[in-house]
């Protein structure tokens, strides 16, 4: 399954505490595939774990100063965190209505990233019990569902899943610190990655009938992981793959020529020194698609352009800009330019 030719999307985080302000911006540039937006100035709960933990079913967390601990039962902390979930809906839906989105996206933690934030009350992270890992992991699947049902009756769009996995090279490299700080969280081998992140876009794709999408920013991501997994899009910052070896190279050809949809982020997602033109953020791409030796044509059939991260780091102005600059690039894909 792709994405309609043109689309053109965002990683998910927008700079200030505004929502509506943040729901018109992305809806008004990115009328194809709009992003629930997320704000993580706005302090704790606003970030990508305390977002993910309020749509947990059965399970709460709370602050602590290491970190987002589980809780025995929902407090200030959790509640803030659902509350600022609960603004964002309120200003998407607002933005939405008179757009009328057929397709939308919204982003959270995957579960490799939540659990691996995440401790459990002795301050052991939740990755490491295979019982909470387990508990955690089921919870999410059901408040994904739950999350889903309610944008779509909000907006009246189909929603696509977006799971973010930042973490997951040091789950994957057991280069994650234990608490006290002497020693690292053992690895986790990549059949279990590979079953449990299943288990998560299987639920998605179930509760949405849409592609699933998974992101991460580490330079060299675990695309063959992430699509024997089940994946059906790989979002990635295509600004990083220079210099990449031949078997990472071959990762992605395989990838896409298997169907793959890649989310490319193209344009630069804080404040650039200089302002770029659509050929700059284009070039990554089309020397990404010549290297591996398919047409530029497959840009408009299985791509789509994205910043390459979230711009909460970015002023006002330029993450407006940036939002266009995407969505000119999806529609330079489908009809390049002739200085292309």
């Amino acid at each position: 399954m792709t994405f309609p030719e043109g689309t053109a999307t965002a990683v998910g985080s927008m700079p200030g505490t505004d929502p509506v302000e943040a729901a018109a911006v992305v809806v008004g540039e990115l009328p194809g595939l709009p992003n629930l937006p997320e704000l993580p100035k706005r302090g704790l709960g606003a970030d990508l774990i305390g977002r993910t933990a309020a749509l947990l079913v059965d399970l709460a967390v709370e602050v602590v100063p290491s970190a987002y601990r589980v809780a025995a039962r929902p407090g200030g902390d959790h509640r803030t965190a659902v509350d600022h979930l609960r603004r964002d809906l309120d200003a998407f839906e607002e933005a939405a209505e008179p757009a009328k989105p057929k397709l939308v996206k919204v982003q959270l933690a995957g579960p490799w990233t939540l659990t691996s934030e995440i401790e459990l009350p002795r301050g052991h992270r939740v990755l490491t019990d295979q019982g909470a890992l387990r508990d955690f992991c089921e919870s999410l699947a059901e408040g994904v569902g739950r999350h889903v049902a309610e944008v779509r009756k909000r907006t009246g769009a189909d929603v696509v899943v977006q799971f973010d996995e930042p973490s997951l090279p040091a789950v994957l490299a057991g280069a994650l610190p234990s608490p006290s700080g002497l020693s690292m969280v053992p690895a986790v081998a990549e059949p279990e990655a590979r079953e449990v992140l299943r288990t998560l876009f299987d639920a998605a794709r179930k509760a949405t009938g849409q592609p699933v999408a998974v992101h991460c920013c580490a330079p060299r991501p675990p695309v063959a992981l992430f699509r024997a997994a089940g994946a059906d899009a790989i979002s990635l910052d295509a600004t990083l793959l220079d210099g990449m070896p031949a078997v990472f190279a071959d990762q992605l050809g395989e990838a896409w020529d298997d169907g793959c949809v890649f989310f490319l982020g193209l344009v630069p997602s804080t404040d650039p020194d200089r302002p770029p033109t659509l050929h700059d953020v284009a070039r990554p791409a089309l020397e990404l698609v010549d290297r591996l030796g398919f047409p530029r044509t497959l840009l408009a059939e299985r791509a789509v352009p994205t910043p390459t991260c979230g711009l909460a780091g970015a002023t006002t102005a330029w993450a407006r800009r940036a939002l266009e600059l995407t969505r000119d690039l999806g529609k330079g894909f489908v009809e390049p330019p002739e200085s292309w």
